[in-house]
């Protein structure tokens, strides 16, 4: 496979894992994301930012997290974000140390 086309599969790819969890799974929290699989929206939204300013695309977070949530952040967490529980936030604390803080040491 050329690389051109390695790209552009890697690309629908993530187009569809947005599509997934913007469209087909607005159900599932970011927190339940993060503290099973160590990475959630934000995160992606984040990635995404971290790959548009290593091009020298000047983004910022809120940016990066419109981009990819496709509405201001405030508005998607008004429409879908729910109440969390004291355990789940602690899980959180614990989840986002190791796979977020951790990435940038």
């Amino acid at each position: 496979m050329d690389d051109q086309t390695r790209i552009e599969i890697e690309a629908a790819a993530f187009r569809r894992l947005q599509k997934h969890l913007m469209e087909d799974r607005q159900d599932v929290q970011n927190i339940d994301m993060m503290n099973l699989a160590g990475f959630c929206r934000n995160c992606l939204s984040r990635w995404y930012q971290e790959a548009a300013n290593a091009r020298g695309i000047d983004m910022t977070k809120d940016d990066g997290r419109e981009a990819f949530y496709g509405m201001p952040y405030d508005a998607w967490k008004t429409k879908f974000q729910t109440e969390t529980s004291p355990e789940k936030q602690a899980a959180f604390e614990v989840a986002f140390k190791e796979n977020v803080l951790d990435e940038k040491s």
